[in-house]
């Protein structure tokens, strides 16, 4: 299958979820086959130990071919990312062997480059995974295409899903519910939710949703009250809202949650539902909304917000009873999101676009300068290590069992302690 097209695209790495839902059931639990884990909620398996790594743990370091900001996802021995040359003017999807750092292969599409802001990249929306297959987005202001490939890197289908206008590209990363790849597209143009079939990639429902300022929101899967999914979605147009993931149809919507853009994902903690807005001005806030039981009944309220050094661009992370936003200005707000108590609010220094993970009690941001920094998950604030890349970094860790992988702008390392 060959797949030609002129890319006129930049991205937001902004992404995830920390959210409640039960895997399909041909995916594995134990593989990070999304941006921030299988049911992206950052939270590792692992024997990695985030407060005593050090550069001395590196495995190996690779050069990857050009450039971007999409997070690494593993699948067994398998990592897969996407990445652009603009000298080329090729975008690249890979796989690389976890073990010591080798090109598998790499399938490429022809990609010419445009103007864009610098710290966006052409390649910025994280590939998503199952036993069969490798889920890729990208788009252009005419075109805005998912494509599925097999672990072998043989096409098996490419959709268009038709123009995306926006003023900064796509950002989302597609995610996987039972036999569906859905994929949220939140732009200046017709906006919709949509759900493609992972086996043909013909589209099995699409909601149309209002357009406004393009977001950069992954949704996430949210168990209710009763049992039953909901597909939660952010977009400055509509709010905060939930759909049938089954069908499509709107259960609840909260519309007058955000004010801006909204870029980070959402996450459920504390029995809330939690979205975030800003601008590169500022001006950024963070809702809490209680949701409805699940009854058609009832409606979604504002439970509180958090309205000082919130996050914009990452997604936060909740850890037992504790949810933690990193904010893109270098600032830790540790919260009960039951309540919305505020524990503390501390300065880490730096600036922020990818989102923290954690494993067991420490939680680990890396910076834009490449500085891994790690804090307990804990309501005292306290910094215990850091680690310095050096190097421009828009991404999120990605783990196996005894390792992590973080990518750079152009490299990729492996770590383990």
């Amino acid at each position: 299958m060959k797949l030609i097209s002129r890319i006129q695209t930049i991205a937001l790495a902004c992404l995830c979820t920390v959210c409640l839902w039960q895997a399909p059931k041909n995916q594995a639990a134990s593989s990070w086959n999304r941006f921030r884990g299988p049911n992206g909620n950052g939270i590792a398996e692992t024997s990695v130990k985030l407060s005593q790594l050090t550069l001395k743990d590196t495995v190996w370091k690779i050069d990857l071919p050009g450039e971007g900001h999409s997070s690494p996802v593993l699948w067994d021995d398998t990592i897969f990312l996407t990445s652009m040359s603009k000298d080329t003017g090729v975008f690249h999807i890979l796989a690389i062997n976890a073990a010591n750092g080798n090109i598998l292969w790499t399938r490429d599409i022809d990609y010419e480059t445009f103007k864009k802001h610098d710290f966006n990249s052409f390649a910025s929306p994280s590939v998503t995974l199952d036993a069969d297959r490798v889920y890729v987005l990208w788009a252009t202001p005419d075109h805005f295409y998912a494509a599925a490939l097999d672990h072998a890197g043989e096409w098996l289908w490419k959709e268009d899903l038709g123009p995306f206008k926006s003023q900064h590209g796509v950002g989302v990363s597609p995610i996987l519910y039972k036999n569906k790849l859905i994929v949220a597209n939140d732009q200046i143009g017709a906006s919709f939710m949509t759900a493609l079939d992972i086996a043909s990639g013909s589209r099995v429902w699409t909601q149309n949703r209002k357009s406004g300022k393009a977001a950069y929101s992954t949704p996430c899967i949210y168990t209710d009250s009763t049992g039953h999914d909901q597909l939660i979605c952010n977009s400055e147009a509509e709010g905060i809202s939930a759909l049938n993931p089954d069908t499509g149809s709107v259960l609840w919507t909260y519309g007058k949650a955000f004010d801006k853009r909204s870029c980070s994902s959402p996450i459920v903690a504390g029995g809330k539902i939690f979205g975030s807005c800003g601008s590169g001005g500022g001006g950024n806030f963070v809702v809490a909304i209680e949701p409805p039981s699940g009854t058609t009944s009832s409606e979604p309220k504002l439970a509180y917000e958090l309205r000082r050094q919130a996050n914009y661009v990452p997604t936060p992370i909740a850890v037992g009873d504790l949810a933690f936003f990193w904010s893109d200005t270098g600032f830790v707000s540790c919260v009960d999101p039951a309540s919305g108590q505020v524990h503390y609010q501390n300065r880490v220094r730096s600036r922020y676009f990818g989102s923290p993970v954690a494993v067991g009690n420490e939680v680990a941001c890396l910076s834009t300068t490449g500085e891994l920094v790690v804090i307990p998950a804990d309501k005292e604030f306290k910094i215990l290590n850091r680690i310095e890349l050096e190097a421009t970094t828009h991404t999120t860790p990605a783990f196996d069992s005894e390792a992590m992988y973080v990518r750079t702008i152009s490299q990729l390392y492996k770590f383990k302690n």
